[in-house]
């Protein structure tokens, strides 16, 4: 699978294995109990992220992850978003520090 991501005028098209995005449950449920606790989305305090919300989450984590040239994390972070929102084929990141506006589409 291909997620593509935008970065301002930059487009990173992140190849994740089909069984990564199928067979990473235990990263995938780290990220989960951590978001479980509630999350501050910027200047927002959301008690129960909901599923897209997380997505939004771990695209800010992604946006580290590229920043930082990790690849490995990239590919673990896209395929929790592969996994927890199928259909999701592009996801848009946002510099202006606001993970609301990061926007995650699909077919």
């Amino acid at each position: 699978m291909i997620l593509k991501v935008f970065l301002e005028d930059q487009t990173y098209p992140i190849e994740i294995p089909d069984y990564i995005v199928n067979e990473a449950e235990d990263f995938f449920s780290i990220l989960d109990n951590d978001m479980n606790q509630g999350w501050q989305m910027s200047h927002i305090w959301i008690d129960e992220p909901d599923a897209h919300q997380r997505c939004q989450i771990v695209a800010d984590k992604l946006l580290t992850a590229l920043t930082n040239d990790d690849q490995k994390t990239g590919v673990m972070l896209s395929a929790y978003i592969l996994n927890r929102m199928p259909g999701t084929n592009e996801v848009h990141l946002s510099v202006t520090g606001d993970m609301n506006e990061h926007v995650i589409s699909g077919d």
